[in-house]
């Protein structure tokens, strides 16, 4: 499934592989700091990654010797994030886009018998999106519907020039779903999964991210 717009760190081996390695690992995953960095690294990673993609002009510097020139972001870019489990990956971004302002949306599943999967979106705060590069960081892109919903809720705060969206692991059957409804969004992912199971977690995946980050909800 590879196309321009979907990147997919672990394609080429780096240490990438390291960290998506023990965000999986059971015997890794009981210490929730490390969890969390390791998401935080790969924000850092896809922050990277990413930025080589986006617009600079040309800016002269001023060294103690002489004067040089370099090439800068013409502007910094908007990080948004789903509320929890984003929140790791989001604080990567933010190390590399330091500058950035930031969008938070609230946004979970319904899981109820016998139904599709819902998502519930009951919080939205964010910046001003007319003509800004929009990235949106959310650690699993299982079905997708979270991320669009989330990423179509922002709209009525204005029309990104540019969007990317960001995980650590996602599906097929998730990806999919992005690009028909958000055909212009660049997807960029730490690894791809073999599929969705019946209960719409990725497989093999590595459990709830939320839930591993900051402790079970009850």
């Amino acid at each position: 499934m590879q196309n321009d717009n979907l990147h997919i760190l672990t394609a080429t081996p780096s240490l990438a592989n390291h960290f998506v390695a023990e965000l999986r690992d059971v015997s890794v995953q009981h210490d929730s700091l490390r969890f969390r960095r390791n998401l935080e690294r790969l924000g850092e990673l896809l922050a990277y990654e990413i930025s080589k993609t986006l617009p600079y002009e040309t800016h002269e510097i001023v060294t103690p010797l002489a004067t040089t020139q370099t090439q800068l972001l013409t502007a910094q870019p908007v990080l948004a994030t789903i509320l929890r489990a984003g929140l790791p990956m989001y604080n990567g971004m933010l190390n590399y886009f330091d500058k950035a302002y930031s969008t938070f949306v609230g946004a979970y599943r319904v899981e109820e018998q016998n139904t599709e999967l819902q998502i519930n979106m009951e919080y939205l705060a964010s910046t001003d999106l007319h003509d800004k590069i929009l990235i949106l960081a959310d650690p699993m892109l299982a079905t997708g519907r979270s991320l669009v919903k989330s990423y179509k809720g922002m709209l009525r705060h204005g029309k990104p020039v540019q969007v990317h969206f960001a995980a650590a692991i996602a599906s097929p059957e998730g990806i999919a779903y992005v690009q028909q409804e958000v055909p212009e969004a660049h997807i960029w992912l730490g690894a791809m999964d073999e599929s969705l199971n019946e209960n719409f977690y990725i497989v093999p995946g590595l459990g709830d991210a939320g839930d591993l980050a900051f402790g079970p909800k009850v």
